[in-house]
């Protein structure tokens, strides 16, 4: 970041600061989210924004070699006490938080303090992917799914008590929380988030938003900003939400689904097309290498331990390495939209989850499309129907481990996410796994559902 960018921002930080004070916001919060998937956060006075982001705010590396129970790891290139690094805030991101009176919000860079990019900064290598992506003429938009389970009581508590009874997609459920669930919406409305949908998902207690898709850096901003709007509405409901990728062994977890599609200009290049269902080849090749690149993204996207206990056959997880049109069983699930909705062309991807760090998603899933692209990649024939009592599809890794061989070998993310970072995330990756070990599934998911 060069001097003249950071006066640019030190003065309108300025404006902002004094909007902020005079509407009652006396702290910003800053926020990243390390390898492990949690969201971290510095905060500074509304009156020192300014200096924030002249600046910056000072935060040690070792961050990025934490784990979910806050114990640490180390990397090749990242650990230990030494070094200092400067968080600087997307002032274009600056939100008021409606269910946190007083306090507002911006996603943070990071940067050495020489004014580098930090190589590990997660935020900063979703933008270089976004980037690459506008480089070859192509404008990604992406959006996330939002699941959790809401409980009364303490998260770590043995059995979870849930606030309704109602029944799996009931409306039910939807009257015992209505207070709770409006109050949600509006939190979102005034926060300017585009809400889609908001309804009861399978598991007990437990609920999904969907919001407007975004580029790729903003709709990692808004996961984060969703679910700590969703945490800071909940404790002022007297509710806790869970968002881990269980939260009992055995039964269905949360997902974050990864929905997508790739434009060029005004058009979207998931229909009107030659391909399959009507994909484009930019948009088939596009897809191919991220369905190639399943097995590694894994590592990204289903980070956990916990993500393994989610991932199983026949509960719509996407547990199996396939394609399908409209096929909540297959990892990659095509949607055409509707004739006239140009933009309802899209693509999901269903076996990331909520333990997921979402611009190392974001990221990943288009250095994996791309690299489709650059190899001219096709997608097999889709499948329908339940592919676990099919047969013939090749599982995805069953095991954190195996992920991340998948992950190790992938020279296509090690090249995009680059040394530092890569080499962070598999250091987390590997401790996490040796930290649950020993642990019964029960104990994975008590340990990881209120973590994140």
């Amino acid at each position: 970041m060069g001097t003249g960018d950071r006066e640019q921002a030190y003065t309108r930080a300025r404006q902002e600061a004094e909007r902020l004070t005079a509407d009652g916001i006396q702290g910003i919060v800053l926020t990243w989210v390390d390898n492990a998937g949690l969201t971290r956060v510095k905060s500074v006075p509304s009156a020192r924004l300014p200096h924030a982001a002249r600046r910056g705010v000072g935060m040690s590396p070792v961050f990025d070699v934490y784990l979910v129970d806050d114990s640490m790891t180390t990397s090749r290139h990242i650990g230990g006490p030494d070094g200092d690094l400067r968080l600087f805030p997307d002032l274009d991101r600056l939100t008021p938080l409606t269910a946190q009176p007083g306090w507002a919000w911006a996603p943070a860079d990071r940067y050495a303090q020489s004014g580098v990019d930090h190589p590990a900064c997660q935020r900063l290598f979703a933008q270089r992917m976004t980037e690459r992506a506008r480089q070859r003429g192509l404008t990604v938009r992406m959006g996330f799914e939002t699941e959790w389970v809401v409980t009364e009581g303490e998260p770590a508590q043995d059995t979870p008590r849930y606030p309704t009874a109602g029944p799996a997609y009931g409306m039910a459920r939807v009257v015992d929380l209505s207070d709770y669930l409006a109050g949600l919406l509006d939190a979102l409305r005034v926060q300017r988030v585009e809400v889609f949908q908001l309804h009861p998902e399978y598991s007990p207690g437990q609920f999904e938003v969907s919001v407007a898709p975004a580029d790729p850096v903003g709709a990692a901003d808004l996961a984060v900003l969703v679910r700590e709007t969703i945490r800071a509405h909940s404790t002022r409901s007297g509710l806790a939400p869970l968002f881990g990728p269980v939260v009992e062994a055995g039964g269905v977890g949360n997902g974050r689904h990864l929905h997508l599609s790739l434009w060029q200009g005004a058009r979207n290049l998931c229909r009107d097309g030659d391909g399959p269902h009507g994909m484009t080849a930019t948009s088939e090749a596009f897809l191919a290498g991220v369905l190639r690149e399943l097995p590694a993204l894994l590592a990204i996207g289903a980070p956990s331990p916990a993500s393994y206990l989610r991932l199983e056959p026949s509960r719509w997880a996407g547990a199996y390495q396939c394609w399908g049109l409209e096929n909540r069983e297959a990892a990659l699930r095509f949607i055409t939209g509707a004739p006239d909705d140009p933009g309802g062309a899209n693509a999901e991807i269903k076996c990331f989850d909520p333990a997921a760090n979402p611009y190392l998603v974001v990221g990943a899933v288009i250095a994996a499309g791309l690299a489709g692209l650059d190899s001219g990649l096709t997608l097999p024939l889709p499948v329908s129907g339940d592919p676990a009592v099919e047969g013939r599809e090749r599982r995805l890794p069953t095991s954190l481990l195996t992920a991340l061989e998948h992950f190790e070998d992938s020279m296509v993310l090690r090249e995009a996410l680059g040394d530092p970072l890569f080499e962070s995330i598999a250091a987390v990756r590997r401790a996490e796994a040796a930290l649950f070990e020993k642990a019964t599934p029960q104990e994975i998911a008590a340990a990881t559902r209120g973590r994140y």
